[in-house]
């Protein structure tokens, strides 16, 4: 590798980082091929501020606790106080991307408050990269609480559904 090779990667990994940082983007990644056997694989990342993620949680969670079944209803308000994310029944996002409660816009949701489902079911999508990725429930259960609103941005560790 040549200097002038060098300082361009240099100057390239700059670039991106000053684009992760004027978008607001959490993770960017990028390859560039120089020939058959020489490229760079840039993956430039930082960590989203913790405030970013807790309103989104706290928005969509009076709206699910709404239509949660009576007895459910009785015990939301304890539930409510507590951090979702440490639930044990908690079910995290794997990725970065936007969720989606549907296949398609206008067709029913995956899931509802008080809804069965088995182990592999398929409880949301997260969109990452124009790629759509089913989360599968990882265990059988009852949806408790839905947290996360349709066409949301999520994060990584961000608690989607909790599953009893």
């Amino acid at each position: 590798m040549t200097k002038n090779t060098h300082d361009a990667d240099v100057a390239f990994i700059r670039a991106l980082a000053e684009l992760l940082n004027e978008n607001d983007l959490t993770e960017l990644q990028v390859k560039r091929d120089y020939a058959e056997d020489d490229s760079l694989n840039v993956r430039v990342s930082r960590k989203p501020p913790q405030q970013i993620m807790a309103p989104a949680a706290m928005q969509a969670a009076p709206a699910m606790m709404a239509a949660a079944p009576a007895a459910a209803t009785a015990a939301a308000p304890v539930a409510a106080s507590a951090d979702p994310a440490s639930d044990p029944g908690a079910v995290a996002s794997p990725m970065v991307g936007t969720v989606y409660t549907s296949p398609e816009p206008g067709a029913p949701a995956f899931i509802a408050v008080g809804k069965q489902v088995a182990e592999g079911d398929t409880l949301l999508i997260v969109e990452a990269m124009k790629t759509m990725n089913h989360i599968p429930a990882p265990r059988s259960g009852t949806i408790k609480r839905i947290l996360v609103e349709d066409g949301a941005a999520v994060e990584f560790g961000t608690p989607l559904v909790i599953l009893e």
